[in-house]
């Protein structure tokens, strides 16, 4: 409601109020409105048109002083209803053309929602229909479209349907969106041109609106595919133009707006310029001398002002002309082509021209005058790279100093993601673009959802609300990447030294200590930056993370020395991951994907998207957030996954151990992990299940021992025989490269990582190392022993065998374990006992190092990391009941009972373990990993399954027993029998607790009808629910459960990896030595391998080279190459489209000169044979000769017209005959005069005088002597004609004889066996013969949608079966319906479907013989049906029909699908009054359609049968020809026939009462177009249904539709008669 009322408010509309006579016509006034239109709500009407006495003649009309503005009446949305293509709809408004424009612009963007314009596109041009080449119409359509979406600019036009509005509708509807928002289409129209505007009176309303004009009428109709329309009202009606100040006013206003919030730079206009007038010229002067002045770009070619425009354009590019007789057009245009810059003219036809809508937004950029930087902002709003490149970013521009990088944090907020490519590739590095405070204001920049979820996650991961208008910082942004990938990651931003040098940053420090730090850089934009360098690297004592130039080792870490003020400057830390870790935050999934190809370790931040995606899918579903977010999320996450893992197969396929090394290495910038970390991390199973992946875990799992069968026995073997083990084999130093280094490893002392920084030593095994100098300075038998040594040591460290060592260490405790619960419990414990105590508190200790020694450096962090892992949850409560067991045995009974019993519980937990070991097998984990899912899945059902346990259970005991006293057995007796009947075990003698007691409880009958309901719903429903729940589990697991095992695998070889070689209790020894070194050095993990600087380089170009080869492949792939190919063919299909199009454009157009010069040589040969026999006629000697002479040529005019093309004698002719070769003799010399007396064309009489036939010549001479002039000419031109015509035809004359035809007629015939018909038709006995001879001019040919036709000239005939001379039309069906056809009839299938076209003619024509006699008398027409005949063609043996060929206005009155025209005069509502009546009469069986015709002269009707039940669907469809549409044609009819005068004269009730205006019948027919084009198209289809013959007379119709069939010719001449 306060919409409407803010609308209301804001705009008016305007009514003439006073009238004034026009000039032109009294009885309307100047506002173009009659007297009866006006409004007379403050004045009275005139008394009279004349002025009186007083009254002021010459009085202008003027909108202010003539009309009254009052709140706008129309506004809403207007839906076209024949833009059956797409939903074309538009919002509307009326105004007045002195409405404001901040008025207008507020209305669209904020009642309209449109999007705020980049651009402004004003078309101008004619505004009548003209025709563009297709080559200009192409191009501009094109053009203006990809300019408009790609910069999201608004496009104002006149919104008309006719002239150019028109072409930018056709280009909105060809080349335009979908969306309607996208579709920022104005019409900005005067309201008075509007046909039917009364339709569009409403507030707030939804009206239909059909853009198909009157004629007739001066008005236009809006165009369909505007998006929005801004009706302009100045109170006339009828008068274009007033809408051009609102227009230019609004685009003032809209060139004042900012074309971006973050941009400074106004919204550009460019006018485009199209064909147009003078109107058109006086527009581009206002645009070009405005200041600033508007560009235009005007289309060369387009006709009229724009060609002018363009010409003008050129000839004055070096010099100016004028001249004195100039026209005011002429000076119109010299004026424009004073401001000729800021004109551009588009010729479509160069072949070096640009594609148009660069060359529109190219002319913008030149016509503004804009700075660079300002012509760059303005490309970077418009998303046009492109533009940019090309003519903002050229050699030699000048830019001020941090325009550039304004550039990158425009492009990087706007998510432009080429101008972010194009500035790096134009020289910008991150290091020095990115600093503290455009990261935060990056991060801060974000608004709507995905700010919102910024700060939800912030909260989360601070533990606390964030006020109104918090502003993140970096730290903030640290806690949540924590968050969010979790375990032991820490952030940069988070970090102890990032803190202080971050607090130190904002404080106030003062500008003297920065200017003495930083002496020697006067660039003060920098000295923040070069601050934070200098105070992070002074007060940290590790590596920055932008460093990698720098190897610093642990022990050198701390090493590192303040700088001094003649030290090179740092770099800035931050770098591309920062920015990649930003565009993930802010969901930016393209920006990421393009930062995630520059910078080094691709990889690792491939796996790192994926986690940071997966964890905020995680965090919006614990939100409840809208489900296509999630969605979004986790495809994006799906879509680095599926990136880290190509590149993975590609770095594996080039090199494994490189591949390999990828996964491993530590990296710095992300909390030292390592990629295969991050990928565990992100719970990412294909990349843990790769081969490169599975190939390392085996590495890792066999770790020195190079063994492939039989692994397990001989592993066992040598740790039952250590001396086996130096038989065994170990890998080289080659093979070990990749394969990090363990803690024993640098607790043995030869960590490679210590060796000297020029060796290149690092990463290398120890079985490589232990024969370097020490065996030059020691004797062969320590190198021997120490050999021995290492190779005993490399054994004991595998995991494998570490795996094995525990496990039997483990069987032998479980036994050790049972044997103590199983015997008598001493009061001190004995030697089993201490010995499952010391293993038990030993392992107790291996955990506590396990949770110490883990990545997180805070104790909680720690314990969560570990708590994680159910496997150590059970080891938590196992250790923890043995504790409290072992507690309780030292007391005396009951604790040492209780004791005992914990021991006896806690045995559970133990040997429950076993099965974790049984996860490490190939064959036994997935089994393990199925057991896991469905366990965790169950949870819901065993739910539902306890809820219905204890409601019987409850039940059942109040029941049983209802006098009980309160105590804990009810508990027990509650679930105890209800629960073993879930197993099948049903108590069947507790079943009725009567049987065997007299002393039943009361009730005691409920309870077996409630076990009876327990039962069933528990052990029938419940338990098979949980069956098929384990099924579904087990076969969706089947199919991924190695990739589940692969997966876990990971966590079981590191858990050996880093595990003491000794078992417990034995690893208490080792926990002593790894405390000892750790007091006097410090370690690193032994899951990462640790790489030089060399090394790391080495690895990072390897790992660019992999990426640069997955985007090769990428491109190469056949898929996107297909793409490509099919892309370009389309591209070239459409060029030689427009090429074609032109060509025949161009040909048409040498064809109509051809024609007109073959025209005006005709005329001059006329005249010319005129001469000659005008000559001939003067040079006569008396008259006498003349007369001989005319008469001889008006003899040769009656010979040509009496001669027949043939030798045969016609039957209705007398007996003259007359050959060819006289004809031709005639027409090949038509200047021989016949020297034949003039007496031949008189009877001579003997008894008449001489004087009498001299008076006789004289009469003659006088009478014939104008005729026989005139002939004189006629001969000349017609001789000429056929002279002309016999040179020029270029195909093979038809033979003058033509081809013989049979032709079989329906003839009336008494009915002897139907009483109730006077006659009936039948087929004649024989086929009567015909020569046809077909004419070969192009209206010939007729083609319809399934016959074709020609017309033809019957030249003989037999009986007159035809008239000879006349013109009759052939028809019959194409080949492919025949084809299809064909298998369903049994015969000629071409004979079958002539029959039933003729089967329904005839139909059609008896029933308008008897609506003829039964009609009233005052209906004077008498239509009628023409005769058709079947015609078989002896040459091709072709099945054919034929009828009269009829001259005139050929009109269709309605179709088969019921569609009819609007009636004009009384034949055509007789016409369509017929079609009602044949339903009537025919008792809803039948009706007639498709009538069409030459006034009453009708033909090729349709007859439509109603269905019965009693036949199937193809014969209904075919007993009438495939037009038959059945009950849906009846149905059409119905809805759409429309009850005139004469249907209510037959009788006829009416169908539907409509209003009779012309409009509404325009609508109607328009509306029903799309339904008759699917009509049309089924019944090309129809011919594909079943079709089969059947009987005509079985059908209940009148007797007269019951006809005989002629009969056919066989090839051996014989004759049958056809099937009907």
């Amino acid at each position: 409601q306060s919409r409407k009322c803010w609308i209301e408010e804001a705009f008016s509309r305007r009514e003439c109020v006073k009238f004034i006579p026009s000039s032109w016509d009294q009885h309307r006034c100047c506002c173009g409105r009659l007297i009866g239109e006006h409004s007379w709500q403050d004045s009275l009407p005139p008394l009279s048109l004349c002025p009186g006495p007083g009254q002021d003649v010459e009085e202008e009309w003027s909108m202010e002083r003539h009309t009254r503005a009052s709140p706008t009446n129309a506004y809403g949305t207007v839906d076209f209803e024949d833009t059956a293509t797409r939903v074309c709809r538009a919002k509307y408004v009326r105004v007045a053309v002195d409405s404001k424009s901040e008025a207008l612009l507020q209305l669209m963007l904020r009642e309209w929602q449109m999007e705020r314009p980049k651009l402004l596109l004003s078309v101008h041009g004619g505004s009548e229909n003209f025709t563009l080449p297709p080559k200009v119409n192409q191009s501009f359509s094109k053009g203006l479209i990809t300019a408009a979406l790609s910069t999201g600019a608004w496009i104002f036009t006149d919104g008309i349907n006719t002239g150019v509005s028109k072409y930018v509708g056709d280009a909105v509807k060809s080349f335009g969106s979908h969306d309607l928002r996208k579709r920022n289409t104005v019409g900005i129209t005067p309201w008075g041109v509007i046909d039917n505007n009364m339709d569009l009176i409403g507030r707030d309303v939804f009206r239909p609106y059909q853009p198909v004009g009157n004629p007739l009428s001066k008005r236009a109709c809006l165009n369909g595919f505007h998006s929005h329309f801004l009706l302009v009202d100045d109170g006339t009606l009828g008068k274009h133009g007033c809408q051009q100040g609102l227009r230019r006013k609004l685009e003032k206003h809209v060139q004042l707006q900012k074309i971006h919030p973050r941009l400074n730079q106004g919204v550009p206009v460019v006018c485009v310029v199209v064909e147009g007038g003078p109107s058109v010229v006086s527009t581009v002067l206002d645009y070009v001398s405005t200041v600033p002045p508007v560009p235009v770009f005007v289309f060369e070619g387009s006709g009229r002002a724009a060609d002018l425009l363009a010409f003008l354009h050129k000839q004055t590019a070096v010099d100016r002309y004028s001249t004195t007789e100039a026209t005011d057009l002429y000076t119109l245009l010299l004026q424009c082509m004073d401001h000729r810059q800021s004109i551009t003219i588009f010729d479509s036809e160069s072949d070096d021209q640009m594609a148009p809508d660069a060359a529109i937004l190219t002319a913008t950029l030149k016509g503004t005058k804009a700075s660079p930087s300002e012509q760059l902002s303005m490309t970077l709003a418009w998303d046009r790279a492109d533009i940019a490149q090309k003519d903002v970013l050229v050699y030699g521009q000048h830019w001020q100093v941090g325009s550039l990088e304004q550039a990158m944090l425009d492009a990087l907020v706007m998510d432009r993601v080429s101008f972010v490519k194009m500035l790096i590739d134009n020289g910008m590095t991150m290091s020095r673009f990115l600093t503290v405070d455009r990261l935060e204001e990056l991060y801060n920049m974000a608004q709507g959802p995905t700010a919102r979820f910024l700060h939800h996650l912030v909260e989360d991961a601070k533990q606390t609300s964030l006020p109104a208008g918090y502003r993140l910082s970096i730290i903030d942004m640290g806690l949540v990447i924590e968050y969010l990938i979790g375990g032991a990651y820490r952030s940069t931003y988070t970090r102890k030294q990032f803190r202080a040098a971050y607090s130190r940053l904002h404080e106030k420090v003062s500008i003297d200590c920065i200017l003495f730090l930083c002496p020697l850089h006067p660039d003060k934009s920098h000295l923040k930056i070069l601050w934070f360098n200098y105070f992070f690297s002074f007060h940290t004592n590790i590596v920055l993370p932008s460093m990698p130039e720098q190897d610093v080792s642990p022990s050198t870490s701390e090493e590192v020395s303040t700088p001094g003020l003649d030290d090179a400057p740092l770099l800035v830390p931050f770098n591309f991951n920062d920015l990649f870790v930003w565009a993930v935050l802010q969901q930016r999934q393209q920006m990421a994907l393009f930062l995630w190809q520059h910078g080094e370790e691709a990889l690792a931040r491939a796996t790192v998207a994926c986690k940071l995606y997966r964890s905020m899918a995680f965090e919006a579903r614990q939100s409840s957030l809208d489900d296509n977010i999630i969605e979004r999320f986790k495809t994006y996450s799906l879509e680095f996954g599926k990136l880290a893992v190509d590149v993975l197969d590609c770095a594996f396929r080039q090199n494994e151990q490189m591949a390999m090394k990828l996964l491993t290495y530590e990296m710095e910038e992300w909390s030292h992990f390592t990629c295969l970390q991050m990928a565990v991390s992100s719970c990412h199973r294909p990349f843990v299940s790769h081969s490169c992946t599975q190939t390392l875990l085996t590495d890792l799992w066999t770790g020195p021992l190079n063994m492939r069968k039989n692994s397990f026995l001989k592993i066992i073997l040598s740790l039952l025989l250590p001396p086996a083990i130096l038989l065994l084999e170990f890998k080289s130093k080659a093979e070990m490269c990749h394969v990090p280094q363990t803690h024993e490893a640098m607790l043995f002392g030869l960590d490679s990582v210590k060796s000297a920084p020029g060796t290149k030593e690092k990463g290398l095994s120890f079985q490589d190392k232990r024969v370097g100098p020490v065996s030059e300075t020691m004797s062969s038998i320590t190198v021997r022993c120490v050999s021995w040594i290492t190779t005993l040591y490399d054994f004991y460290t595998a995991p494998v065998v570490k795996f094995w060592f525990h496990t039997m260490s483990y069987l032998a405790f479980l036994m050790l374990f049972s044997y103590v619960v199983l015997v008598k419990m001493e009061d001190q414990p004995s030697v089993p006992e201490w010995l499952v105590i010391a293993y038990i508190l030993s392992t107790a200790a291996e955990k506590t190092r396990e949770i110490l020694m883990s990545e997180a450096t805070k104790l909680s962090q720690k314990l969560k990391i570990w708590f994680s892992e159910y496997w150590n949850i059970s080891d938590f409560i196992a250790i923890l009941l043995f504790v409290a067991g072992l507690a309780m045995r030292w007391h005396s009974d009951p604790y040492r009972t209780a004791g005992r019993l914990t021991y006896c519980l806690d045995i559970i937990f133990w040997f429950i373990r076993v099965m974790d070991l049984l996860a490490v097998n190939q064959h036994a984990g997935p089994y393990l990993t199925m057991i896991t899912k469905m366990t965790r899945n169950m949870f819901y059902i065993v739910v539902m399954m306890a809820i219905v346990l204890l409601s019987y259970g409850v039940s059942r005991k109040a029941v049983l027993s209802p006098d009980e006293e309160p105590s804990w057995s009810l508990a027990r007796d509650i679930v105890f029998q209800p629960y073993w009947m879930i197993y099948g075990e049903v108590y069947a003698s507790e079943i009725d607790p009567c049987e065997e007691d007299d002393s039943c409880p009361p009730a005691s009958f409920l309870a077996p009808f409630l076990q009876a309901v327990y039962m069933f719903v528990q052990y029938i429903i419940m338990v098979n629910i949980l069956i098929a729940f384990f099924n579904n589990v087990y076969f969706d697991m089947a199919s991924t459960s190695n990739k589940l095992w692969k997966y876990n695998r990971y966590r079981y070889i590191m858990t050996y990896q880093v595990r003491p070689w000794l078992p417990p209790p034995l690893n208490l020894l080792s926990h002593m030595d790894l405390g000892l070194r750790a007091i006097y050095k410090k370690f690193k993990n032994g899951d990462k391998l640790y790489l030089g600087h060399e090394d790391r380089k080495k690895l990072h170009e390897f790992e660019e080279k992999c990426v640069e080869a997955y985007f090769h492949e990428k491109s190469e792939c056949p898929l996107n190459s297909q793409k490509n190919r099919i892309k370009v063919t389309a591209e070239r299909t459409e060029e030689m489209c427009m090429m074609v199009g032109e060509v025949s454009e161009k040909v048409n157009f040498i064809q109509d000169n051809l024609s007109e010069l073959d025209s005006q040589l005709g005329h001059l040969q006329d005249l010319s044979a005129l001469a000659v026999d005008t000559l001939t006629f003067l040079s006569a000697s008396n008259n006498l000769h003349q007369e001989e002479t005319r008469l001889a040529q008006c003899r040769l005019i009656t010979a040509s017209q009496h001669a027949i093309p043939h030798s045969w004698t016609l039957p209705h002719r007398s007996g003259a005959d007359c050959d060819v070769a006289n004809i031709q003799r005639l027409v090949a010399k038509p200047y021989k005069s016949h020297k034949q007396s003039f007496s031949l064309y008189l009877v001579p009489d003997e008894n008449n005088q001489k004087e009498i036939l001299k008076i006789c010549v004289y009469l003659v001479y006088f009478f014939y002597h104008f005729c026989l002039y005139c002939a004189c000419v006629l001969t000349a031109v017609e001789r000429n004609n056929l002279m002309r015509l016999a040179q020029t035809i270029p195909f093979t004359p038809v033979s003058i004889m033509g081809e013989e035809v049979s032709i079989y007629s329906l003839e009336e015939v008494a009915s002897d066996a139907d009483p109730e018909s006077s006659s009936v038709s039948s087929w004649s006995s024989r086929g009567l013969s015909a020569i046809l001879q077909p004419l070969m001019s192009e209206e010939g040919s007729l083609d319809g949608g399934l016959r074709q036709g020609r017309r033809v000239l019957c030249t003989w005939a037999e009986q007159d079966v035809l008239r000879p001379g006349l013109v009759y039309v052939v028809k019959g069906f194409r080949p492919e319906v025949v084809r299809v056809c064909k298998k369903y009839f049994h015969g000629s299938t071409a004979l079958q479907l002539c029959l039933r076209e003729i089967q329904q003619q005839r139909a059609a024509q008896k029933m308008m013989q008897v609506f003829n006699q039964v009609k009233p008398d005052d209906l004077h027409h008498s239509p009628r049906f023409l005769d058709v005949s079947l015609v078989l063609w002896h040459s091709n043996g072709q099945w054919l029909t034929i009828e009269r060929n009829m001259s005139g206005d050929f009109r269709k009155y309605n179709n088969n699908t019921g569609e009819e025209i609007t009636p004009c005069c009384s034949l055509e509502e007789m016409l369509l009054a017929f079609s009602h009546w044949t339903y009537e009469y025919s008792r809803r069986e039948l009706l007639v359609l498709d009538i069409q015709g030459v006034g009453e002269e009708l033909t090729d009707p349709t007859v439509i049968m109603a269905e019965d039940q009693r036949c199937s669907n193809h014969f209904c469809y075919m007993l009438f020809g495939p037009d038959n549409l059945g009950d849906a044609g009846i149905n059409g009819f119905l809805q759409k026939h429309s009850c005139s005068a004469c249907c209510h004269r037959l009788g006829l009730k009416g169908q539907k009462h409509t209003n009779p205006c012309l409009l509404f019948c325009l609508i109607q027919c328009v509306t029903c177009r799309l339904a008759f084009h699917c009509m049309y198209l089924f019944l090309h289809m129809c011919a594909y249904m079943p079709l089969y013959v059947t009987s005509v007379s079985s059908l209940r119709r009148p007797a007269w539709l019951r006809e005989k069939s002629p009969t056919t010719s066989n090839k051996d001449g014989t004759h049958e008669q056809p099937a009907n």
